[in-house]
């Protein structure tokens, strides 16, 4: 009987799988060997697309004449500096005494493409190939995975999208790239004084400049517009009150060109005029409604990779790339579970076992009493019965969420990376805590068919709050969900008092004030929020739950959108503040954005941009056939290059 080989992506992997098969290896230059098994590994890439040098020496020289460059059958050579571990990994798929090959590279499209380009530049023939697809690096998980591995071909779609996405990436970026550079670079050049100007140009990255510039320039051309609100100050049994004036249909400036929306006016002097008609009219202002309920606020949905990077940049300014490289670094560490991830739910499979990482987490420091209170009370029994529990959500993995194991791997943490895995703890045990209730009420009060409003809220259950409380948090209202909201700012007491009002109740007007206000600008993209918009296809949502409904296709994936943000400022078509992590244009990237604009402008939008992402999808889900996607590539590629032409 012949020997098992393991293939994984990286050194640190190979070694976890060693550990987890328990075998008995000796080691080798570039693999482990014991008498039954092998494990080896790349390193990244070893293998990656000839450049079109490689198919002829005239396309070394950029040209017009030798464009569109659109091969037949494309050549994949291995990259130089890991030559040496190809050769290593080559020899052994194709040893004689190997009759298995388990692949247990990364569990997603790009690990699935590193194995695929290897086995195809090795000539692997005549081999049982099985993949090993996991969700986390712990023993139980890595040895599920073996023992539940599907033969190679089952993968065959998504290895297909994977050399897609590729060619993709390769056709657009060297064509669009030099016709774009052959037309426009020399006057780039000669504008920003340098020595050289190359355009270059992607399908998510070009997508990705344009929404920052468009935002830049919303921001530049706008022109702040004066508001003015009024608020009536006043008292009712003891309550002091300030409502806020919002128009009525009873309202004499109902449907006025005078109004601010509904709640101001355009000038001061119509604010002055209505106060002034208030003050001189002799009857009572009157509490014309009262409306009393109970709001709740329940947990949010699990991490995904964007929702981790958003919050990583709000909380602690670091980058999406940034945050990525500590997820890897969990998920490593076997703390956390696979980091590039869509979902944010759970699967049924993982909602049944899903008391062992509550388990673990009891001795956890900073949330030991939350996790022994869920084992306790059993809430975590009726999690597969909530919204945090969905198949039809999940394409390759679940939400990243705590294993449970790795605890001792926290004192070799640094300070961030301590916190992004407390952040992903304390989402993950508030979902089996109960939601956080409000007690609110809203007042109308009228006067003179005018009405003036009023809203108080006051935390009454704390619920998943408590858990959400982050350790590092400063005491002063943070935006985040382990505080309460701004309405939320009243005592109990004062509240009781509001709530003893009733309808009727004679309302005692102190005075009038005007607040003056201005119409705001846009928000820049800070790098938190620019991968939200590209997860939702160039729309920013803000508010979280709003997001979950919505989420379809999105620019990039999870896997490449902070590598993409960071290829956009290291050839400096953007800058991004350290501080902050806001994201603005430089003068060179608002320049390529106008000759892409004023050539290949499809590629500026985010919705054909998405439209691409999804073809891939359909690819990876065997709806469509690899030549009817790259039918419809070539078409794209060639028309537009010859457009520029």
């Amino acid at each position: 009987m012949g020997k098992s080989l393991y293939i994984a992506e990286k050194p640190s992997v190979a070694r976890e799988f060693a550990k987890a098969l328990q075998l008995n290896t000796s080691n080798k230059d570039g693999y482990m060997e014991s008498s039954e098994a092998i494990v080896t590994w790349c390193v990244g890439h070893l293998v990656t697309m000839s450049y079109p040098e490689a198919y002829d020496e005239k396309y070394k020289r950029w040209s017009l004449e030798t464009i569109p460059f659109i091969p037949e059958k494309f050549r994949y050579e291995v990259i130089d500096n890991v030559k040496k571990q190809f050769q290593i990994v080559s020899g052994l798929l194709n040893r004689e005494d190997v009759d298995v090959i388990y692949v247990c590279t990364d569990s997603g499209r790009e690990g699935e493409y590193i194995y695929r380009l290897v086995e195809q530049q090795a000539g692997v023939k005549d081999k049982v190939r099985k993949r090993v697809w996991i969700d986390s690096q712990t023993e139980e998980e890595i040895l599920r995975g073996i023992r539940e591995a599907k033969d190679l071909s089952a993968y065959d779609n998504l290895s297909a999208a994977a050399y897609l996405r590729a060619k993709e990436d390769y056709l657009m970026g060297i064509n669009f790239s030099r016709v774009l550079t052959l037309k426009y670079g020399y006057g780039i050049k000669n504008y920003l004084k340098t020595d050289r100007a190359v355009v270059s140009v992607g399908r998510v990255m070009t997508c990705v400049l344009g929404m920052v510039v468009k935002r830049e320039r919303e921001i530049r051309e706008f022109v702040k517009t004066p508001f003015f609100r009024v608020f009536m100050q006043a008292d009712a049994k003891d309550c002091e009150l300030e409502c806020e004036w919002k128009v009525n249909e009873r309202s004499k400036y109902f449907n006025s060109p005078l109004l601010y929306k509904e709640n101001g006016f355009k000038d001061r002097k119509t604010a002055e005029e209505m106060i002034s008609f208030l003050l001189q009219s002799p009857s009572d202002a009157v509490i014309e409604a009262i409306e009393r309920k109970k709001e709740t606020k329940n947990p949010p949905l699990l991490y995904n990779l964007a929702e981790l990077q958003n919050d990583c940049a709000k909380y602690f300014k670091i980058s999406p790339d940034e945050t990525l490289r500590i997820a890897q670094e969990l998920y490593e560490k076997k703390m956390t579970t696979y980091p590039r991830t869509d979902a944010r739910v759970l699967s049924t499979a993982v909602a049944k076992e899903i008391y062992k990482n509550i388990k673990g987490l009891t001795a956890y420091p900073l949330t030991a009493e939350f996790a022994n209170a869920i084992l306790q009370n059993g809430s975590y029994k009726r999690i597969a019965k909530t919204r945090y529990v969905n198949d039809k959500q999940i394409t390759d993995h679940y939400a990243i969420i705590p294993t449970g194991q790795g605890l001792a791997n926290l004192k070799n943490l640094n300070p961030t990376a301590a916190k992004v895995y407390e952040i992903i703890v304390r989402r993950f045990l508030s979902v089996f805590y109960p939601p956080a209730i409000y007690r609110k009420i809203s007042l109308t009060v009228c006067k003179e068919n005018e009405t003036f409003h009023a809203n108080f809220k006051v935390l009454e259950e704390e619920g998943y709050l408590k858990v959400a409380a982050y350790s590092f948090a400063k005491k002063k209202k943070e935006d985040d969900d382990s505080t309460q909201d701004e309405e939320a700012g009243f005592d109990k007491e004062y509240l009781d008092k509001i709530n003893a009002l009733k309808k009727g109740d004679i309302v005692s007007v102190k005075d009038f004030v005007i607040k003056e206000g201005e119409t705001s600008p846009p928000k820049r993209y800070n790098s938190g929020t620019m991968i939200l918009a590209m997860e939702n296809a160039g729309q920013f949502i803000e508010d979280e739950e709003l997001r979950a409904q919505i989420k379809g296709s999105g620019i990039g994936t999870s896997a490449t959108r902070a590598e993409i943000l960071k290829k956009l400022v290291n050839i400096k078509y953007l800058s991004l503040n350290k501080k902050t992590q806001i994201i603005t244009p430089t003068l060179m990237g608002e320049m390529i954005f106008d000759v892409v604009e004023h050539s290949i402008k499809s590629l500026l939008n985010p919705e054909l941009t998405a439209s691409w992402e999804k073809g891939l999808t359909l690819v990876s889900n065997g709806e469509i056939t690899p030549d009817e996607y790259m039918k419809k590539l070539d078409d794209f590629v060639s028309r537009r290059t010859l457009s520029v032409k």
